[in-house]
């Protein structure tokens, strides 16, 4: 009987937490009980970002809410890098199933994290938007270089997910320690930069890896 089955593809991941993370992975995944499932990991990860995009918005009421988004932040990265992480382990895969459910999640989940970082009133909305667009536009590149050049790269500079998420949470003591919830006033915050900044280079790093792209494909295949 003829077996539909896609090859998966190289997986590229560079950054700097990249081998301590894999080898707690791997623990947790020799112990975790038989009855959790990859895709009750996908949920719990999603439960987490909405915890942190709960408490970003609410801390609009009362800053301490923002203590919520600590929570949420270690649910999402313990179900995000989980679920796949524990389905490679017991060689229960489900490659097209799971690359939609994981990356269909993951957009839901920054959609979720930096729109409720827009509505706090330590960034402006428009400024996380920026971020947004970024991150999404680098997952754009990662989605097609999956289908036109059989790799997965998961980290740009030496960082991914993980570090993302660590820059977040200090992202997150910061607006508990410095904020001052200047939301109504016309000059920018430090937070505003700073959210900004990390938008655009996420949109100048997808610019360069596309042409690097594009120069690739074009060796592969050249015009006449």
């Amino acid at each position: 009987m003829h077996e539909n089955r896609i090859n998966p593809p190289a997986r590229i991941q560079r950054n700097v937490l990249a081998i301590g993370e894999r080898r707690l992975l791997n623990w947790l995944c020799a112990h975790m009980p038989a009855w959790v499932k990859p895709d009750q990991l996908t949920a719990l990860g999603m439960v987490g970002a909405a915890l942190i995009f709960a408490g970003y918005a609410t801390s609009l009421l009362d800053e301490d809410w923002l203590w919520l988004c600590i929570p949420g932040y270690l649910l999402h990265w313990f179900g995000d890098s989980m679920d796949g992480s524990l389905a490679r382990y017991r060689h229960i895969e489900r490659p097209r199933y799971g690359y939609f459910l994981d990356h269909s999640c993951d957009g839901i989940a920054t959609f979720l994290i930096l729109l409720g970082i827009g509505l706090s009133p330590y960034v402006r909305l428009e400024v996380a938007l920026i971020a947004m667009i970024g991150y999404l536009l680098l997952c754009m590149h990662a989605f097609l270089a999956v289908r036109v050049l059989g790799e997965m790269r998961l980290s740009y500079l030496n960082a991914g997910p993980t570090e993302l998420r660590l820059v977040l949470i200090t992202l997150t003591f910061a607006m508990l320690v410095l904020g001052d919830k200047q939301r109504d006033m016309e000059a920018m915050t430090g937070f505003d930069w700073f959210v900004g900044g990390v938008g655009l280079v996420l949109i100048a790093l997808f610019l360069v890896q596309t042409a690097r792209s594009v120069r690739k494909l074009a060796r592969i295949e050249p015009g006449f």
